[in-house]
């Protein structure tokens, strides 16, 4: 109907605002994804370096070793903790898609609510146009078949 065309061009903007939203919520869930299997990498590495300095550190170490060993150890701590930020904003930037998404949602159905109740309010409109046409026409035949009558009693 040509009266709903700016409240269907709106949700047809909605639909598409909602697209752009999914999209950068699954984008973010898959930068989410990588950063999270980096830490995992990373954690797997730190453990695997410090299992195999114990195993060696057993047999013959020296103190340059040692303080070789504790520096490269604490650089990896500190990639671990960086890595824990990247993870951090990751996640924040995916709870902030869905929740952008979510307010995309809740826009489609507010506009889609919005559309059903005009279109029933002018199908009750149109309802109450056909039944005051119809008690109109209702009344005129009645007062035709009056006249009639009256007009038959008359010349009778």
């Amino acid at each position: 109907m040509p009266q709903f065309r700016s409240l269907h061009l709106a949700i047809d903007l909605a639909l598409a605002k909602r697209e752009q939203a999914l999209s950068e919520m699954q984008k973010q869930r898959q930068a989410h994804v990588f950063a999270n299997n980096q830490m995992s990498q990373l954690q797997q590495y730190a453990n695997e370096t410090e299992k195999r300095w114990t195993t060696n550190a057993q047999i013959s170490t020296t103190p340059e070793l040692l303080h070789h060993h504790y520096q490269f150890m604490g650089r990896l701590q500190h990639a671990i903790l960086l890595q824990q930020s990247v993870l951090a904003a990751s996640e924040e930037r995916v709870k902030a898609a869905q929740q952008q998404l979510l307010q995309a949602e809740f826009r489609i159905a507010s506009l889609k609510q919005v559309l059903v109740k005009r279109q029933a309010d002018v199908g009750k409109l149109m309802q109450r146009r056909d039944q005051k046409q119809m008690d109109e026409f209702a009344s005129m035949q009645i007062l035709r078949l009056a006249r009639e009558k009256l007009e038959h009693d008359h010349e009778r």
